[in-house]
């Protein structure tokens, strides 16, 4: 089992920044990716950006050149950094987590964005 915890989320006007944590605790020994995923009200959940144990990432086309998704050194951290928000940001975002030796993967519990106009 894998446990993960979002930081990081608050209220912020357009245009400023943030950054929201996750870290991931219990058995997280073959962690092959995390990502980040977000949901508005009234919409279904989408992917953000995720980063593989590799380092490779991938971001939806809404983030690509503002978010930039990290792993830390110890590798059970991942971090959100979100530059020149915009009220469509606004959303709870999750973090999410795969086991190689998992057919499923693993959510925090989210953390609340609201990017004011």
């Amino acid at each position: 089992q894998v446990q993960l915890v979002e930081s990081g989320g608050g209220l912020v006007q357009a245009g400023g920044s943030l950054r929201l944590s996750c870290a991931a605790s219990g058995i997280i020994f073959g962690i092959s990716a995390m990502a980040w995923h977000r949901q508005a009200p009234g919409k279904q959940r989408e992917l953000v950006a995720a980063i593989t144990s590799a380092g490779s990432t991938n971001y939806a086309d809404s983030a690509k050149g503002r978010f930039t998704i990290s792993r830390g050194n110890a590798k059970n951290m991942v971090y959100l950094q979100m530059n020149s928000l915009k009220p469509e940001d606004t959303a709870v975002y999750y973090c999410y987590a795969k086991r190689n030796i998992d057919t499923y993967g693993y959510w925090g519990q989210g953390t609340q964005v609201t990017v004011s106009s």
